[in-house]
């Protein structure tokens, strides 16, 4: 992880002691990567179930909406939950948006995108693919949170499929082929039919 900024008294940048280095430093003094997955994946079920309850169909999701998310996920978790991640973050040699970057580029988000594609309804599947895709990519390629962006897009796909009018989306097929799903993702700096192409397929597997 490269970092343009001093780290050594950010909270993002730490890892639990005795963690050797695989689990953030967090309130609950987790020390291993299964019981923080544990954790995590159990708060992020709550947080579906709170959100279902919550967002009609009719409803523009914004940003705030996506921090509120992540805070209510996270918030027991870690200090930073819900805030804008304050270190640069990567994959391999691919560099997600500076983290000097990041509250512009939500904002375009918000603007751009999510007040444009958000709400769903009554949306055909061309329209919800072509919704699914761009919003998946601009948000991962921003990464705003120091951890999560990942399930976070994914609840946030499920809510726009849902406020569509079609059934949960089965991903696996982005898991069982992470290299392809990343190329989509690299792809999308200038071209999104990769990506249309895979939400194509995780939407004729939800059917």
């Amino acid at each position: 992880m490269s970092n343009r900024y001093k780290t050594e008294h950010n909270s993002e940048a730490q890892f639990q002691p005795s963690s050797d280095g695989a689990v953030l430093l967090n309130k609950l003094n987790i020390t291993t990567s299964d019981e923080m997955n544990d954790v995590e994946l159990s708060l992020l079920m709550r947080l579906m179930d709170a959100v279902l309850e919550e967002v009609t169909d009719e409803q523009a999701i914004t940003v705030s909406d996506l921090c509120q998310w992540h805070q209510h996920w996270l918030g027991n978790v870690y200090d930073w939950a819900g805030q804008y991640r304050s270190v640069n973050m990567g994959k391999g040699d691919f560099q997600f948006a500076s983290a000097h970057l990041i509250s512009q580029l939500m904002q375009e988000l918000d603007n751009k995108f999510l007040s444009i594609y958000t709400p769903c309804k009554d949306m055909d599947d061309e329209q919800l693919i072509d919704a699914l895709a761009k919003v998946h990519i601009e948000f991962i390629l921003i990464h705003p949170f120091r951890d999560g962006n990942g399930r976070l897009s994914r609840l946030l796909a499920n809510i726009m499929v849902l406020q569509a009018g079609r059934p949960m989306l089965d991903f696996s097929i982005m898991d069982s082929n992470k290299r392809h799903y990343f190329s989509a993702i690299q792809a999308g700096l200038d071209n999104y039919e990769p990506m249309k192409s895979l939400f194509r397929q995780v939407l004729q597997m939800a059917e």
